[in-house]
Parts: C-alpha cells; structure tokens; sequence
C-alpha cells in the first residue's frame, strides 16, 4: 500500500494519516526526490507518503480544509510558495536549526515557507552557432540580432514568468513589455515543450539559444537519447543590466492542518541538513541553499557566476503583473 501511495499522480487522491509517518504534497516529481525520502526514513524511521499534485496545490488544500491529510508541501519556483502562503493553508515554523541552515535570502521573514535548493535561469547556446561573449545579459535576448533564433517554452510557464518578474524589479513594468515583445520578435517558433524541448530544437538546427534551467543540463546527461542534445550547447550565465543571474528555489512549507506536526518539522529540517543537500547537489544538480555544502562536480564544471540580489519576496510580488504582460502580448501566439 505505501508503494502505491508514492506512486499517486491524481490531485484526488487521499493520505492515509498514521502515526511516525508524514504525508507530503508534491509538485516535484517523485523520481526527483526519492532517494531524499528514502534517506530521511532510513536514518529517523519515519516513512512519508507522497502526492504528486501537479495542478491546484493551494485550491485543493483550501478545499480539504481541517480535514486535510497532507503535513508538507514541497514544491517549485517562489511563485507557487506565494500562491499557498496567500492561500492561508500553510502555518509558520519557528526553527533555530532552519534558521542556521537557510540564508535569510531564501526563507519567508515570516517562516512560512523555507527554500532547499536554488537553480539560475540560463541561456543554452550553440557551440557551433554562438560565439563566446555573444550573449552577456537577460536584455541581450531582445536584441533584432537574434530574430528567428531563439527557442523557449510558454511565456506563462512558471519560470519564464519568474524571469520576467525578476525584470520588472529591475528596470520597470514598462520596459519589461518592450524587452518581452522582442525576445517574442525573436523566436524562432510558436512556444511549445519544456526546457528541454528547447536545447533539442538547438540540436536540431532549429534556433540558437533557448532560456532555460540549469539542472535540466544534468538530467539531460544522464539521459542516452537527450545526451547529444545537452553536448550540442554550453551554458552561459547572463545578467540583469545592474545585477546578477536569475535564481529561483524549490521550497517547503508545513500545511496549516499538519496532522503529524512533530514529524513534519523533523523532515523539513532535515532536509536542510548537509546530508540532504548533498543529495540534492548530486542527484537533481542543483544549488544547495546550505552555506558550506559544495555544488556537484558537474554544476561547479559549468562555471561560477553572480546571483541576482534582489531578494525572491520581492521578485514573486510582480508576478501578476508579469503574467499580464505574457498575456497582453500573446507571447505564445
């Protein structure tokens, strides 16, 4: 029955609540954070039993009320914390051990929500068709030099939104619409895939540069078929004209229900813990947050850059109005 339980993919599906377990409601996929959960119940004993509710995160905990059976919830991009925090389904956690672990930078200053890893949004290039240095900036990617060579998934796809949130702190709403209206005057096709859709149309001769997260070059890797797809680009780390690169999280949040309480903090502290940001480091490549707990031999390879400094709060506060942009200028049309 608990196999089956981590295999549950339908946003109808129910938690059983047992004692010494924890119930998690992911947007993650599962194959992403097994081995972390495996980890966790080997050292504590504790099992956790897992949902993959792709859409309506907030809407199904607001429907489930008191009664709902999840303690955790782990999920991507600051965007999709906001929306359960603003939602009123999550409560704060008090944690000297969180606080030492999680940089302010990536924690909510309220501790409703607290980041565990940290990716930057890049630019796949050519090898063969991009030039070294071609590509320096966000801003970069609206120049008419790239007209017709540019891939990127849905301009309302989380990320992208981010980004363009990221770009509206920087320089404005205003000049956000102009530089999403000519990175769209750039594309080479209709907007459609995934990220890595995107460095496969690179591979196939169809665009140059794609937007694009970084540990999806890691997956990419590790994959026989989409390995000379990830071989065919380099990443390059781009910055906002006055600031650093990109970077969004994967964060956790305890449920305003959480009918295992104790258990639920023990497994969102440890995932903060070396032990878990060393397999998220080597397992998923990603960044850990942990001040201390190096990146995997494979990201370190890709080069070091400057993170953004605007704090992720303040970034995830424009996304409405960055979602209206994408929208306005029909970015996938």
């Amino acid at each position: 029955m608990k196999r089956a339980l981590l295999a549950i993919a339908l946003s109808s599906a129910a938690l059983p609540v047992l004692a010494d377990e924890v119930n998690i409601y992911s947007h993650r996929q599962p194959e992403l954070i097994q081995p972390l959960l495996d980890a966790f119940t080997a050292e504590t004993g504790i099992t956790t039993n897992v949902a993959f509710v792709d859409k309506g995160m907030a809407e199904r905990l607001q429907a489930e009320g008191d009664r709902s059976p999840a303690d955790v919830v782990l999920t991507v991009d600051i965007a999709r914390l906001k929306q359960i925090v603003d939602a009123g389904v999550v409560q704060p956690v008090q944690s000297d051990v969180l606080e030492a672990n999680i940089p302010a930078a990536f924690r909510d200053a309220d501790d409703q929500w607290f980041g565990l890893t940290a990716r930057a949004r890049i630019v796949y290039a050519s090898k063969d068709r991009v030039a070294d240095g071609e590509v320096t900036s966000y801003e970069d990617l609206a120049n008419p030099k790239w007209k017709g060579k540019i891939c990127s998934r849905s301009g309302t796809n989380d990320y992208n939104v981010a980004l363009l949130s990221a770009y509206i702190a920087h320089h404005g709403a205003e000049a956000a619409k102009t530089w999403a209206e000519g990175v769209k005057a750039n594309l080479a096709k209709k907007p459609e895939g995934g990220d890595r859709d995107q460095v496969k149309s690179i591979w196939a001769g169809e665009c140059d540069i794609a937007i694009g997260n970084t540990y999806y070059m890691g997956q990419m890797l590790k994959d026989p078929e989409q390995k000379a797809w990830a071989d065919s680009v380099r990443i390059v780390f781009p910055v906002f004209d006055g600031g650093g690169s990109h970077m969004n999280i994967s964060g956790v949040a305890m449920t305003k229900s959480a009918p295992n309480k104790e258990a639920a903090l023990k497994l969102i502290e440890w995932l903060s813990s070396d032990a878990a940001q060393k397999i998220y480091a080597e397992t998923n490549n990603e960044f850990p947050v942990k001040p201390g707990v190096p990146a995997s031999e494979l990201v370190q390879s890709w080069g070091s850059f400057t993170p953004d400094a605007i704090p992720l709060t303040e970034v995830s506060g424009h996304r409405a109005e960055a979602l209206k942009i994408m929208e306005e200028i029909n970015f996938d049309g």
